[in-house]
């Protein structure tokens, strides 16, 4: 029987060795040579952080933070270093969620699939 370690080492490497995340770590580092880049996807995510920590303490997010919100992403999506970068953190995300589904397929049997009730 194959070892689930070693396999997950080989997923591992199979996911550093795609176009999407070669693509995503390319992007990342022109980013980081770019300061205004840097600073504005800092900002934003920063700004994400926040309102994700208000959610999760139950705090109410006012009507200005999220116009605030939407105008940072706005501003973040004209640059196009961000934009292509926010496109492949998609595309891998959407990979690994993939990933996630299958890997997990066997505990449907037990447990059954959350997703179908």
């Amino acid at each position: 029987m194959a070892n689930v370690y070693d396999k997950a080492q080989e997923l591992k490497q199979a996911i550093a060795e795609s176009d999407d995340f070669k693509e995503l770590k390319s992007l990342h580092l022109q980013i980081d040579e770019d300061e205004i880049a840097k600073k504005m996807l800092n900002n934003f995510r920063q700004l994400q952080l926040d309102l994700q920590r208000k959610q999760m303490q139950g705090e109410q997010i006012s009507e200005e933070e999220v116009q605030k919100a939407q105008q940072q992403f706005e501003l973040v999506q004209q640059h196009e270093l961000i934009s292509k970068l926010m496109e492949a953190e998609q595309r891998l995300s959407v990979t690994i969620g993939d990933v996630n589904k299958v890997i997990t397929e066997p505990l449907e049997e037990i447990y059954g699939n959350p997703d179908a009730q």
